[in-house]
């Protein structure tokens, strides 16, 4: 990965939905130029996908919470598997400690958290969870 590189996935980063033709023009190159390059780089891993950050009117209508999970280490892929298949799950961190990872829930409504937090407990593999809900973000980077 060159400069240009680095470059293009800063501007990428900034806003996937950029046009190639200003992506070239910002960057001094053609426009097969940069397509190629995004080719390359999501053949070779470097980008792995090109997402939606939703914005704060949206986030701010969001219940979060971040759930402490224990997991039966026999049963490890089986808890992963099934926590991915859960789309309110936003993120998913392996810890040290007394438990095993700590899933980020996001929900429309306390309702619904509550349904998830009930869906997540009784998954295969997982046999215990603690879960506190986010009142207000005071830092995020």
């Amino acid at each position: 990965m060159d400069s240009l590189d680095r470059h293009l996935i800063a501007l990428l980063s900034e806003n996937s939905r950029t046009a190639t033709s200003e992506i070239s023009r910002r960057l001094g190159v053609s426009r097969s130029t940069v397509q190629s390059r995004i080719d390359r780089l999501v053949r070779d891993g470097l980008i792995e996908r090109f997402t939606v950050e939703v914005g704060r009117e949206y986030e701010s209508r969001l219940v979060e919470a971040h759930v402490l999970i224990k997991v039966d280490q026999a049963q490890t892929g089986i808890a992963h598997a099934g926590l991915r298949r859960i789309s309110q799950v936003t993120a998913i961190y392996a810890i040290s400690g007394e438990y095993d990872l700590i899933a980020v829930i996001a929900a429309e409504s306390t309702v619904e958290l509550n349904r998830l937090l009930d869906s997540v407990a009784s998954l295969d593999g997982i046999t215990r969870t603690n879960s506190s809900v986010v009142l207000e973000t005071i830092l995020q980077r």
